[in-house]
């Protein structure tokens, strides 16, 4: 695949306050990106400035080959989706989407054959007279993706499009997003918070956090190899504990010496170690490589989200099987369940649900008192 736009050592600041960081991203043709982070963490700042409503204060944006700091909006080949999806009122569907066409002198014929065609890429035949008050949410959101794609933009960009929708619609319309950019080959720049959002319908995930790129990769592989702490409790939950790499392929941690996939850490080198919650299998406690007693049990629906407390640390595991709240049980981990990282400055924020424990008996007792 060709590089469609560079990010060069990109740096921007809001009063004084820096937003963005040194970032260095290449983004491909025909690919969906997602910007994936907590709120100020610079993702949308970066999307703004890959459509031209900001400029850098240091480094280059490059867009096929040429740089386009100074470059104007109108004057790139990229259009943007907004979270309001900023539809005009006063029109219908038809010439919403045919606006953009309309200002840039396009011959009837060919307007009409370009809409139709659009609203059938997003399912809103039929809907060509409807004003747009009187659609759901989603059609209207469909209306501002057919009138971004009307013109044949390289890139468009989606700044949280699916943030206004109900849980159902937002899952029909990741399916339908992912659909319509394969279809067309148009470069998808998303900007999300939500991890499944990203992990469900990206090629691309840029992990970003605090004005930084924590990491870049597959959904695969930022779910399954997180760099370091921040992104393994960012995508998903996680259970991390530190750990003692004693070789290649052994780790020590909670008092037990494990059998784990990795290499490449000096001897006894000080580490993080990640365990996805659904990879650990809780065993009689005799049988258990790990042993502790269960503090909390919630159903999920598909399955239990279990915590167990070994030695003060709350762990968290979801499974099928049920135990019980005061069940003393044990743990038991595969070797490719075990994944290693090295210390970084996100190293013990992350990945004990005894503060997630804390947090609601707080409450618990906020409520109690303000009750009596």
């Amino acid at each position: 695949m060709k590089k469609i736009i560079q990010l060069k050592n990109v740096s921007k600041s809001f009063d004084g306050e820096t937003v963005l960081d040194c970032i260095n991203l290449d983004i491909y043709d025909n690919e969906f990106l997602t910007l994936l982070g907590p709120s100020g963490c610079g993702k949308t700042t970066t999307l703004r400035l890959i459509g031209g409503f900001e400029s850098p204060d240091e480094g280059d944006i490059i867009f096929m080959g040429e740089r386009i700091n100074d470059v104007p909006p109108h004057k790139r080949s990229v259009n943007t989706v907004f979270q309001k999806y900023a539809l005009f009122p006063h029109l219908n569907v038809f010439e919403n989407v045919a606006f953009p066409l309309r200002e840039r002198k396009v011959t009837k014929d060919e307007i009409k054959q370009r809409v139709t065609e659009m609203l059938s890429l997003v399912a809103l035949t039929g809907f060509e007279h409807r004003s747009v008050t009187r659609l759901s949410g989603g059609q209207q959101q469909r209306v501002a993706i057919a009138r971004a794609l009307i013109n044949r933009p390289q890139v468009v960009l989606l700044d949280e499009p699916l943030g206004a929708l109900d849980l159902k619609l937002r899952k029909d319309m990741q399916v339908e997003l992912k659909k319509i950019q394969k279809a067309t080959g148009i470069t998808f720049i998303f900007v999300t918070h939500d991890q499944e959002e990203a992990l469900s319908m990206s090629d691309t995930v840029v992990v970003m956090s605090e004005g930084r790129i924590q990491q870049i990769g597959t959904p695969i592989d930022v779910y399954n190899e997180p760099v370091n702490a921040f992104v393994a409790d960012f995508i998903g939950e996680s259970n991390i504990v530190d750990g003692v790499m004693l070789a290649d392929r052994r780790v020590s941690f909670s008092g037990h010496v494990f059998d784990c996939v990795d290499s490449g850490f000096g001897a006894n080198e000080a580490v993080d170690v990640v365990v996805r919650p659904e990879d650990v299998d809780i065993v009689p406690e005799e049988k258990g490589m790990l042993r502790g007693v269960v503090t909390s049990v919630t159903f999920m629906g598909v399955h239990y989200e279990i915590i167990v407390d070994i030695d003060g640390f709350k762990w968290m595991i979801q499974t099928t099987d049920f135990v019980d709240v005061d069940e003393r049980c044990g743990l038991y981990i595969e070797p490719d369940a075990i994944h290693i990282m090295k210390k970084s400055e996100y190293s013990g924020m992350y990945g004990d649900y005894s503060s997630f424990s804390n947090e609601l008996e707080g409450l618990s007792d906020a409520e109690s008192e303000a009750g009596e």
